[in-house]
């Protein structure tokens, strides 16, 4: 069968330490309220767009290990088609949420998809990160992210091959370091001539979008304030409703106003996982904020 989205993004089981108040300094000893396991990275997009509808498939290689049983498991229990196990080891990061923001600490053995691996699922859409470019199939929309890493590795010289893809996405540091520009309009404007679509998440400021040269402003959603637990992953469930609204022909604007809603929904709960809520309570949301339910989006549930 197809899938309407394979996610290629480097997947993670995720380690986050909740109720922190500080980081601990050198030599200093903090205490946390608790230790969760979740899948992380690329698994967070899967999850979210098979909540939200979307055949999804993860093709990003986890290892034989308790951390890949347990990101498995998950995704698993989403629907979500697992393509293989070829990691030495499961990437692994540590979460340490503080306040709005977190720091994190990642093990990972580099292993990535490959492009065969996504052509056998006959993907609608891929979601791949910066230098993975290569295993998107021919005719499937390419949704790219761009971490940190990502970014420093191609300052100021973006790859021409992002004017294939459907969507670019990085937060407003990684669009400054990728195109080399010092200010964010400016930025925006070298990744917009290289990409048909640019989206710069802005943290607790929303997202901005520049669509075929069109601007497109989405700030925090119009609902009571949600209050920050864990940011961890909202980025990537911004992809994921990103993606799950350009499926079903919505309008630029308001795609990027479905994604800041269900990004912003997921932080009042520790874990993306955990805080990528369904499609129903998206829609009862979207309502609350003005938006009227895609066409086909009731009974777009796999």
């Amino acid at each position: 069968m197809g899938y309407d989205l394979a996610v290629a993004t480097p997947a993670f089981l995720d380690l986050t330490f909740t109720g922190l108040e500080a980081l601990p300094a050198l030599g200093e000893e903090r205490f946390g309220s608790d230790l969760l396991r979740s899948p992380g990275g690329g698994a967070i997009t899967a999850v979210g767009a098979a909540r939200l509808g979307l055949a999804t498939a993860l093709a990003s290689p986890l290892g034989d290990d308790v951390a890949g049983d347990l990101v498995i498991e998950v995704l698993r229990g989403d629907g979500i088609e697992i393509v293989s196990r070829k990691a030495p080891r499961t990437p692994t990061t540590v979460v340490l949420p503080i306040g709005d923001d977190r720091a994190m600490v990642t093990v990972d053995p580099g292993v990535r998809s490959s492009a065969a691996d996504v052509a056998a699922l006959a993907p609608r859409a891929v979601a791949v990160n910066l230098d993975l470019l290569y295993v998107v199939p021919d005719g499937a929309a390419a949704y790219v992210t761009c971490g940190d890493d990502d970014a420093r590795a191609f300052a100021g010289r973006p790859p021409a091959k992002l004017s294939a893809a459907r969507a670019l996405f990085v937060s407003e540091g990684e669009a400054l370091v990728l195109s080399g520009a010092d200010e964010l309009d400016a930025a925006i404007k070298v990744l917009g001539a290289v990409v048909p679509t640019v989206v710069v998440t802005l943290g607790a400021r929303g997202a901005v979008a520049s669509a075929e040269g069109e601007r497109v402003d989405a700030g925090t959603a119009p609902f009571d304030a949600v209050p920050v637990v864990d940011a961890t992953g909202a980025g990537d469930l911004l992809v994921a409703a990103y993606i799950w609204a350009d499926q079903l022909g919505v309008a630029p604007s308001d795609r990027l106003r479905w994604a800041v809603i269900y990004a912003t929904l997921s932080v009042a709960t520790p874990t993306a996982v955990a805080g990528a809520v369904s499609l129903q309570r998206l829609l009862e949301e979207g309502a609350r904020a003005g938006l009227s339910a895609p066409d086909g989006a009731a009974t777009n549930v796999g």
